[in-house]
C-alpha cells in the first residue's frame, strides 16, 4: 500500500512539474502544491443503510494536493489523504465503526472567479483499518474487522473559495459506490461530509 501512495505521489508531482512548464508565465503563477485538513461527518447510505438507526460519525482528513491549471479556468487537481469514515448507531452500546482510508481523488475544478470554484471528480479509497468500537456496563470495548471492502470507489463534488496569502476553505459530499462490506448484499456505502482548511505553497 506504502508503495502506491508514494508511486501516486511521484506521478502527480512530475505531471504538475510538467505541466507549469508547457504553460503561460500568467497560468504557472496560480498553479500550486499544498496541504489540506478538516472534519469528516460520515454515515453508512444505501438503500440499507437508511432503515437503520445510523448517524453521523464525527472525524477528520488531512493530507497534501496538487492544483495544476489546464485553462485560465479550469485545473486537475490530485490529491492524497488520509481520511476517517464510518457511522455511529443509535442503540445501548452506542456502538461505532471506525473506517480509516487513504483517499486518492482527482478533482476538475472550474473557477468562476478568483476565490469562488466548483470541483468534482473520481475517488478510490485505500482501507488501513476497519474498528467497531461500543460502550457497555462502564466500558469500552473494541476489536478490528476484516469483513470490510479493502478498496472502494466513489465520486467527490463540492465548492470552495480561495481566501488571501494561499489559503482557502472548500466544503465537500463523498459518494461512495462501493459496498463496504465484503461478501454481502447489503447495500451500504459510504456517505459523508467535509469541511476543508487548506494552504498552498
Amino acid at each position: 500500500m506504502k508503495k502506491v501512495i508514494f508511486a501516486f505521489i511521484a506521478v502527480s508531482l512530475f505531471v504538475w512539474d510538467a505541466n507549469a512548464q508547457r504553460r503561460t508565465p500568467a497560468s504557472a503563477q496560480n498553479s500550486s502544491f499544498g496541504i489540506r485538513g478538516g472534519a469528516n461527518f460520515f454515515n453508512w447510505g444505501g438503500d440499507d443503510g437508511s432503515n437503520n438507526d445510523y448517524t453521523n460519525r464525527a472525524g477528520f482528513h488531512a493530507g497534501i494536493y496538487g492544483n495544476m491549471f489546464v485553462t485560465d479556468n479550469f485545473a486537475i487537481e490530485p490529491g492524497v489523504y488520509y481520511s476517517q469514515k464510518g457511522t455511529e448507531a443509535d442503540n445501548f452500546a452506542e456502538s461505532r465503526a471506525i473506517l480509516q482510508y487513504i483517499d486518492v481523488p482527482i478533482l476538475l475544478r472550474f473557477y468562476a472567479s478568483d476565490g469562488f470554484n466548483i470541483f468534482a471528480g473520481p475517488q478510490g479509497s485505500i482501507l488501513t483499518k476497519a474498528t467497531y468500537e461500543g460502550d457497555a456496563f462502564g466500558n469500552t470495548f473494541e476489536f478490528e474487522t476484516d469483513d470490510v471492502n479493502d478498496l472502494d470507489a466513489g465520486l467527490v463534488f463540492g465548492v470552495g473559495y480561495n481566501l488571501p496569502v494561499g489559503l482557502n476553505v472548500q466544503g465537500s459530499y463523498d459518494l461512495g459506490l462501493t459496498p463496504v462490506f465484503k461478501e454481502s448484499d447489503a447495500k451500504i456505502y459510504n456517505r459523508g461530509f467535509k469541511v476543508s482548511l487548506g494552504y498552498s505553497f
